[in-house]
């Protein structure tokens, strides 16, 4: 498929998003310039990064190479990076966006995301634990009024679209009762282990598209355990791999692209950046969709732990 065959959902004011892109959530340093330059080269055009991942000066030299290289324009990519939890007060989103500009070499992001509803204490410490080393200082910043700050990211030339991360269903009209400006997506955790069928259905409700991360369960996920439950070798997975002679990765990306997700799984390995992009050349029937969505088992694997006991927990007393 070529770049510019790539399938985009619109948004909801007027613009559109690839739907599959590059995650570099835990993408080491020193492996993920490459990772970029071959997935640009293999054909995706969306790159999804965050300032608490501490690699976007890196992603910034893998996207200056080719566009110094003539092989994208600026305008072909879309970039989304996304505001960290203690940079929530109004007077430092601004410098928080700038500082994700600079790390990338971009004169403008393509979605600006709010990482999280939650607030940490502002410093230079973007993980102020507190001495037990379990939970964070919180601060007591409002989400709505971070999210008039990045409003006016728009307002400046700075970002064309902004959105949500993380946020449940409350949280997300609370956001819509005071918006200026709407937010186009909520990136939420999602894979047959974890459905939020509630939420997703919401968010659709609403003209916000979801863009799922996680979407093969993170098997090398901070913290797992040899006991834990691996999506990848559920039993049903790979026997609708084997149906359609693909992969289980293949199915659960597809999985997301056909419930009208953008989705954005992680690799620095060439081989599976590649087959992680060749997924429009089949199609779930609607058997494997309803097979694939009864693995639900509410099976988070980032539930913001160190978090727990802040007033705009995403995840406690949750009603998606």
């Amino acid at each position: 498929m070529a770049p510019a065959d790539v399938q985009r959902i619109a948004l909801n004011n007027g613009n559109s998003i690839p739907v599959i892109g590059l995650g570099t959530w835990q993408s080491p340093a020193d492996q993920v310039t490459q990772a970029v330059q071959d997935a640009i080269d293999i054909g995706y055009r969306h790159i999804d990064c965050a300032f608490i991942y501490r690699n976007e000066r890196e992603v910034g030299e893998a996207i200056t190479r080719k566009l110094e290289q003539g092989v994208i324009q600026r305008s072909d990519l879309f970039v989304t990076s996304k505001l960290w939890d203690t940079f929530h007060r109004p007077d430092l989103v601004k410098r928080a966006m700038q500082n994700s500009l600079s790390n990338l070499n971009l004169g403008y992001l393509d979605l600006y995301l709010m990482h999280w509803p939650v607030a940490y204490r502002e410093g230079d410490n973007l993980n102020p634990l507190k001495p037990d080393g379990k939970t964070y200082f919180f601060s007591d910043v409002d989400y709505v009024d971070t999210w008039k700050a990045m409003e006016k990211l728009v307002d400046a030339g700075l970002v064309k679209n902004i959105g949500l991360a993380n946020f449940n269903s409350k949280q997300i009209q609370r956001v819509l009762d005071v918006a200026r400006i709407k937010p186009v997506v909520n990136q939420i955790e999602n894979h047959p282990y974890l459905n939020s069928f509630k939420l997703t259905k919401f968010c659709a409700e609403n003209q916000i598209v979801v863009t799922a991360y996680s979407p093969l369960g993170s098997p090398a996920r901070p913290g797992v355990k040899e006991t834990d439950v691996v999506l990848l070798e559920d039993e049903t997975l790979k026997a609708i791999a084997r149906k359609h002679g693909k992969e289980p990765a293949q199915v659960l990306i597809r999985y997301q692209i056909q419930k009208g997700h953008v989705v954005i799984p992680k690799s620095v390995k060439r081989a599976r950046i590649a087959s992680n992009f060749d997924v429009f050349c089949f199609q779930l029937d609607a058997t494997d969709m309803e097979q694939l969505a009864g693995l639900e088992r509410n099976g988070r694997i980032n539930p913001k732990t160190r978090a727990h006991g802040h007033c705009h927990h995403p995840f406690e007393n949750e009603d998606e």
